[in-house]
């Protein structure tokens, strides 16, 4: 019996990573029809740091407009976006411990650090909650080199749905594609995601069964496997009856899926796959973690040969192999803006309710102590966000404010998140939302 559980703990892990959180019962789709606006946030965390100098505007240092700014080489992509744009600079995790990486505390505001398991829930997966409910309400990608998402295709290092509850985030695209696309594919994607269809059912039933003979204490964490081979056969079923709407936005499978030359084939590939969940309305939740969370990572297709902890040594500002990556996420950025933008949404389009978070787990850059997180955001998420600007804040915020001020943006009326007062005593100087970003 131990052995079968540790199958199904591995299994379940693998096969229900985006479905910690139940589903619901009804066939759910973001649409634009609905009587409350279709939000969307993109949470992106490029790992080894954050460095300001790489996405601040050249002499600026007090909060401007960016209307007449000339954006850095690194983020040069976004120039023709920065109405869109607010670079905020100032903000502090401290409390996080993020080193090498804050890990879950990068998203949750807490101290976090390697093998941890998460001690609440992270931002994106609380406003997967109160956001217009969706099949998928919350999909991570995870991006890293080709043996890591070979060897690990998922892994749990950002996102949590509580204390202990780690939500796990896909690197292997092709398990990916046949999770969302599998039922309305066809040659061996079809075959495969049918196999995999009745082996998940038939161990579905058997967990079931076989869970009930156990004490207790076991027979409460066995039930969460078996609740995750639930979860992922159910959004299967409901995936299929919404099959003819998801061929219009189901990517095309080519050799970047089945002979990727570089990692970089399976990184834009995943981005197409997390912009089609949400173009789709699969999901309205996307999180996507350039180098997974950790110290690791591989840009090979960039024309980087270093990799992994040793970038994170590097200085960023006016290095060519850090303006090479953060380039990459700019364009990557873009083509999420692009495809959102293609989509009417109510009287505009999807990207006119929709904000996407950029930043690192890793704060300013490896070995920090959090004292400078920078973020950018892009999109006044239905004009609750101010945009074209850069804000410096001078008095000490932490991370957990703007967290708070994205869950005001989505309707919650609350005053801090995941900090208590004796937290907030020591590293917040205000309460409530940050006033420089709100309508």
């Amino acid at each position: 019996m131990l052995n079968r559980r540790n199958m199904l703990r591995t299994m379940a892990a693998g096969v229900g990573a985006a479905c910690t959180s139940s589903l619901l019962p009804q066939h759910l789709l973001a649409s634009p029809t609905s009587r409350t606006t279709p939000k969307r946030v993109i949470f992106f965390m490029q790992n080894q740091g954050f460095d300001p100098k790489t996405c601040i505007p050249e002499g600026m240092s007090s909060s401007s407009s960016l209307a007449k700014a000339k954006l850095p080489e690194p983020i040069k992509a976004l120039e023709p976006y920065k109405e869109r744009l607010h670079i905020i600079n100032g903000l502090h995790g401290m409390h996080t411990s993020p080193s090498h990486s804050a890990f879950f505390g990068a998203l949750g505001g807490y101290r976090g650090s390697d093998g941890v398991p998460p001690s609440a829930s992270t931002i994106d997966y609380e406003l997967s909650k109160v956001l217009p409910k969706t099949l998928l309400p919350h999909l991570c990608i995870g991006m890293d080199s080709i043996e890591n998402m070979t060897t690990k295709p998922t892994i749990a290092t950002l996102s949590a749905s509580g204390a202990g509850q780690p939500i796990f985030m896909h690197s292997n695209p092709n398990h990916l594609y046949q999770m969302l696309y599998g039922g309305i594919s066809t040659g061996d994607i079809r075959l495969q995601h049918e196999a995999k269809s009745n082996m998940l059912n038939q161990i579905e039933k058997l967990a079931a069964a076989k869970g009930q003979s156990l004490p207790t204490a076991d027979r409460q964490r066995y039930n969460q496997y078996v609740r995750g081979f639930e979860n992922v056969n159910g959004l299967r079923d409901r995936l299929d009856t919404v099959s003819d709407h998801l061929r219009k936005f189901a990517p095309k499978v080519d050799e970047r899926y089945t002979k990727p030359e570089f990692e970089t084939d399976w990184h834009d590939v995943l981005l197409d796959l997390g912009i089609s969940a949400l173009t789709s309305g699969i999901t309205n939740t996307l999180t996507i973690g350039s180098g997974r969370g950790e110290i690791f990572g591989a840009w090979k297709g960039l024309g980087i040969e270093q990799q992994g902890h040793n970038l994170g040594h590097m200085e960023q500002p006016d290095n060519p192999i850090w303006i090479k990556i953060r380039q990459y996420n700019s364009r990557m950025l873009v083509r999420i803006m692009e495809a959102l933008e293609s989509v009417p949404e109510g009287s505009g389009t999807m990207m006119d309710n929709t904000v996407i978070v950029y930043t690192s787990n890793n704060a300013d850059k490896q070995h920090t102590n959090g004292a400078n997180w920078p973020v950018m955001l892009l999109g006044n998420f239905d004009g609750t966000l101010k945009t074209g600007c850069f804000t410096q804040l001078n008095h000490k915020r932490p991370i957990n404010a703007l967290y708070t001020s994205l869950l005001r943006a989505a309707g919650q009326n609350v005053d801090r998140f995941n900090m208590n007062d004796k937290l907030a005593r020591k590293y917040d100087t205000e309460t409530g939302p940050l006033k420089e970003i709100m309508t």
